[in-house]
């Protein structure tokens, strides 16, 4: 039986998804997960599972973010990015931060299904030709690397203050104190080598995704 973890916050596109799946792999087993905190506990409950299609814009976690932070708690679960940002340079810098494979969004059912097969075989699959365009530079996996040894709990805090949040409304949303935040931050601006809370936001932000690549799902 087949196991299969699915993140993407667009309700329709996951139905889409899951017809795919169930008819290239019937007897697949199908868990969703709408935003990254929920993809994180479903991630804990089936740490075995055989693939994760994740997108990119996840609620919770942007960019490439998700991606190291996951490959790095559970590097035995294979992830294949599944997203609407369909530029060489973003799918080869997926592939670089560690993901299986690269499938677009505007793949038909065919390809999707065709790609989900090399996959599950083994093999990584990506658009052809990916290997020819530049990836993520020597600075931005030195960043990856900081972000890996974050604990879940500063991996949290960290996006919610990128997000724009203060502390004392990450401390309600996280049911701890203000003072426990503040702690967190100090580590995590150790960890990432960041004299201060903006520079923390400006290094991880290195890990995004620039607006003008977007392209709308």
């Amino acid at each position: 039986m087949t196991e299969l973890l699915i993140a993407d916050d667009h309700p329709l596109f996951r139905e889409a998804l899951r017809g795919v799946v169930s008819r290239t792999f019937p007897q697949t087993v199908i868990h969703e997960a709408d935003q990254f905190d929920r993809l994180y506990e479903l991630v804990e409950r089936y740490p075995d599972a055989d693939l994760l299609l994740l997108d990119l814009d996840m609620p919770g976690a942007r960019g490439f973010s998700a991606l190291i932070h996951l490959r790095a708690l559970h590097p035995q679960l294979p992830i294949v990015i599944i997203s609407a940002h369909e530029e060489p340079v973003i799918m080869r810098r997926a592939l670089d931060h560690g993901a299986m494979g690269f499938i677009p969004k505007s793949s038909d059912a065919r390809q999707l299904g065709a790609a989900l097969l090399q996959i599950f075989e083994g093999f990584p699959w990506a658009p052809e030709g990916i290997e020819n365009y530049p990836g993520a530079d020597d600075d931005e996996m030195a960043i990856a690397d900081r972000l890996r040894d974050l604990t879940p709990q500063q991996f949290r805090v960290l996006q919610m203050v990128s997000s724009g949040q203060l502390n004392k409304q990450i401390a309600y949303d996280l049911n701890v104190s203000e003072a426990t935040i503040k702690a967190h931050m100090t580590h995590i601006m150790r960890k990432l080598g960041a004299s201060n809370r903006t520079q923390a936001v400006l290094i991880a932000s290195r890990l995004g995704i620039p607006d003008d690549t977007s392209i709308q799902s």
